[in-house]
C-alpha cells in the first residue's frame, strides 16, 4: 500500500491510499481510500508507518509547545460567522489579518499595542492567535499601521453593518460616555463633564448607535467638553446620508433629545424621536389644572396624555409605585443625615474652644455638607458671622415627593406605529446601551486609560473596541443558555405585570442563579470565566521521534464542547 497526491488543476490535490496487486500477471493499482481530508500530519504519520519507519517510542514523544487555543477558536469563529471579516475593506491579506486578530485579543486579552504585539508574535505568543492566522513575526508598528487603516475603513464598515441591521420604521438607541485620558497631546483631549469621577483627568466624548436589542452598529469620539445635546446632529446625518434611512426613530434620554435638538435637528431632518420629559416640564404638566393629575395614578401606572405645549406629539405618563417608594426612603435618609452635620457644625460654632467663625468658614462647611448630599433645595438655611440655623422646607419636599416615581415620555411616532406599552419598552431598552458601555469601559475590553497621542489612532482605538464588543454581543446570545444571561425573554416579559414594573428575570435564569448548574448540570459561567476556560482547551506541537511534529487540540470538556456548538464553531 502507498499514498499518492493526484494533481487537479481546479482544487487542491487529491489524496488516495492506493494498493498494488497482480492479476494475471499484470501488476495493478486500486483505490482503497480517499484521505483528501486528513491533516497533512496524519498523512505524514501514515506514509511513516507504510515506509516501515521505526516508530517513535513514548520517551521520543515530547510537547514542544502548547498554547491556550479553545477562546481564540470562540472569538475567530464567533466573527466569521457573523462576517465580519467580509466587511473588512480590500487589502493585503497580512493586513486584514493583522485587523482581525486585533479585534480578536481586544476581546481575549485587552492591552496597549506593544503588549498585543507580542502577543500576536510566533516567539512570544501567549495564546493561539498569531499561530492560527499565520502571522509568524509580529512588530508593534504593523500594528499602529493597520488600526490607521482600520479607522480610515470606519465609515464603509460602519454603512455595511446598517444595511445588515437597520431598515426604513427602525428604532435606533443613541446615548454617550466618556473615558479618561493619559497625557494631554491629543486635540481630542478635555477637561469634562466626567462621568467616571476623575475631574483631574483629560477626557473624551463618544456616542454609540444600537439597534433595539443592543447590537452596536457605529461609533464617534467627541471632544471632552462637548455636551451630549451636541452630539445628536451627527447622528441625523449619519441615519439620513450615510445609511440611507428615509424613516427612522430616534431613542435618547432626557438629557440627549432636547426641546432644541428636536427644533433644530430632529424635526427638519423628517426623524422621529422617543425621549423624556424633565422635571421642571413634569412638574408643569402636572400643576393645578394641568393635564397630569396624579391622583388618577393611584391605582394605575400607564396613561397617555396630550398637552397643547407639545403639539403632534404622544405623552405617555408612567409611575412605578415601587420606585417612588425607594426614592423617598433615600429622601428621608438624605435629610436625616444632612441634619445630623449640620447640627455637628453647630456645636463647632458654639465651641468653647477654637470655635468656627467667620460667614465664609461656616459656609464653606456648610458648603461641603449641603454638596454631598445634594438635598439644599429642600432646606432654608441661615448663615452669620457667628451663628448657623437651619429648618427643612416642608413644602419644597411635599412637592418634589407627589412626583415620586413618575416620568413622562414624549414621542412623535403615531400610536399606530407602536402602541402604549410598545414606547414604554423602547424607552427602557436604553439600558442595553448603558450595558454596552460598561462592557467596553471596564469589564471586558478597558477602551480606557487612553495613551493615544493622535486623533486619527484615539478614534481607531474606540472603533476598534466597539467592533470587538459587536463580536461579543454576538457571542453572549448564543452562549447564553449557559451563561448567567438570562435567555428565555419571553418568560421574563410575560411575569412582568406592567412594562412599567421593574424587569424580572425568567425562571429560567433565576434556577441558574441558584443552583449555579445549566439543565443538563454544566457549571454556570459568566462571560469572562468561560472564556477562561475554553482557553484551557490547547494548541499543542508533538514531536514523536523521527516522524516529526505533530499539531493537536486537547480534547474538549462538556461544557467546552456545550461553547463551541452554541456558537457553531467547529475545531
Amino acid at each position: 500500500m502507498y499514498v499518492v497526491a493526484i494533481p487537479n488543476k481546479s482544487a487542491r490535490p487529491a489524496i488516495l491510499l492506493r494498493e498494488s496487486y497482480r492479476d494475471g500477471g499484470r501488476v495493478k493499482n486500486r483505490t482503497l481510500a480517499n484521505l483528501s481530508d486528513w491533516a497533512p500530519e496524519r498523512i505524514k504519520a501514515l506514509q511513516a508507518a507504510l515506509r516501515g519507519d521505526e516508530l517513535a517510542r513514548v520517551e521520543d514523544t515530547q510537547i514542544v509547545r502548547t498554547l491556550p487555543h479553545g477562546h481564540v477558536a470562540a472569538v475567530l469563529g464567533t466573527a466569521r460567522r457573523i462576517g465580519l471579516d467580509k466587511l473588512l475593506p480590500d487589502g493585503p491579506e497580512r493586513q486584514r489579518n493583522l485587523a482581525l486578530a486585533m479585534i480578536a485579543e481586544r476581546l481575549i486579552d485587552p492591552a496597549a499595542k506593544l503588549a498585543t504585539a507580542r502577543a500576536l508574535d510566533e516567539k512570544t505568543a501567549i495564546d493561539s492567535l498569531g499561530a492560527t492566522l499565520g502571522l509568524g513575526e509580529v512588530h508593534v508598528n504593523e500594528l499602529y499601521a493597520t488600526l490607521d487603516w482600520l479607522g480610515e475603513a470606519q465609515a464603509s464598515i460602519e454603512d455595511a453593518l446598517a444595511r445588515r441591521y437597520l431598515h426604513d420604521g427602525t428604532l435606533v438607541l443613541y446615548d454617550v460616555s466618556s473615558s479618561y485620558f493619559e497625557g494631554r497631546c491629543c486635540p481630542l483631549a478635555h477637561l469634562g463633564h466626567s462621568r467616571e469621577h476623575r475631574s483631574d483627568k483629560l477626557q473624551i466624548v463618544y456616542g454609540l448607535l444600537c439597534t433595539p436589542d443592543g447590537c452596536p452598529l457605529a461609533i464617534e469620539v467627541f471632544e471632552g467638553n462637548t455636551g451630549d445635546p451636541s452630539t445628536v446632529g451627527n447622528q441625523i446625518t449619519k441615519l439620513r446620508e450615510r445609511f440611507g434611512l428615509d424613516r427612522v426613530v430616534m431613542v435618547g434620554d432626557r438629557g440627549m433629545i432636547t426641546q432644541a435638538r428636536i427644533e433644530a435637528d430632529l424635526r427638519p431632518a423628517g426623524i422621529d424621536w422617543l425621549t423624556a420629559l424633565k422635571a421642571p416640564a413634569i412638574q408643569r404638566l402636572a400643576a393645578e389644572n394641568g393635564p397630569l393629575q396624579l391622583s388618577f395614578f393611584d391605582t394605575r401606572d400607564l396613561a397617555e396624555i396630550a398637552s397643547p405645549d407639545f403639539p403632534g406629539e404622544r405623552l405617555i405618563v408612567c409611575k412605578n409605585h415601587a420606585l417612588a417608594e425607594e426614592r423617598g426612603r433615600k429622601r428621608s435618609e438624605l435629610l436625616d443625615a444632612t441634619e445630623r452635620n449640620l447640627k455637628k457644625i453647630q456645636d463647632r460654632i458654639q465651641s468653647k474652644r477654637r470655635p468656627l467663625r467667620g460667614r465664609e468658614a461656616i459656609g464653606l462647611a456648610v458648603g461641603k455638607i449641603i454638596g454631598r448630599h445634594k438635598v439644599a433645595k429642600h432646606f432654608d438655611i441661615t448663615i452669620t458671622d457667628d451663628s448657623l440655623s437651619f429648618e427643612r422646607n416642608h413644602a419644597a419636599i411635599t412637592k418634589e415627593q407627589a412626583l415620586d416615581g413618575f416620568y413622562v415620555l414624549r414621542t412623535s411616532v403615531p400610536a399606530d406605529a407602536i402602541n402604549t406599552a410598545g414606547t414604554v419598552r423602547a424607552y427602557k431598552s436604553l439600558a442595553r446601551v448603558e450595558r454596552a458601555f460598561r462592557s467596553i469601559k471596564s469589564i471586558d475590553l478597558e477602551i480606557r486609560p487612553i495613551y493615544h497621542w493622535t486623533t486619527p489612532h484615539v478614534r481607531a482605538h474606540v472603533f476598534l473596541c466597539m467592533l470587538a464588543f459587536h463580536v461579543e454581543w454576538h457571542m453572549r446570545q448564543a452562549l447564553a443558555p449557559i451563561l448567567f444571561d438570562d435567555h428565555d425573554h419571553q418568560a421574563a416579559e410575560a411575569s412582568r405585570l406592567s412594562p412599567v414594573s421593574k424587569a424580572q428575570p425568567s425562571p429560567a435564569a433565576k434556577r441558574k442563579a441558584t443552583t449555579k448548574r445549566t439543565t443538563d448540570g454544566q457549571p454556570v459561567h459568566s462571560f469572562r470565566t468561560l472564556l477562561a476556560d475554553l482557553a484551557t482547551l490547547a494548541r499543542n506541537v508533538v514531536t514523536f521521534g523521527k516522524a516529526g511534529e505533530l499539531t493537536m487540540l486537547t480534547r474538549p470538556t462538556k461544557i467546552q464542547q456545550r461553547a463551541l456548538d452554541l456558537l457553531d464553531v467547529k475545531i
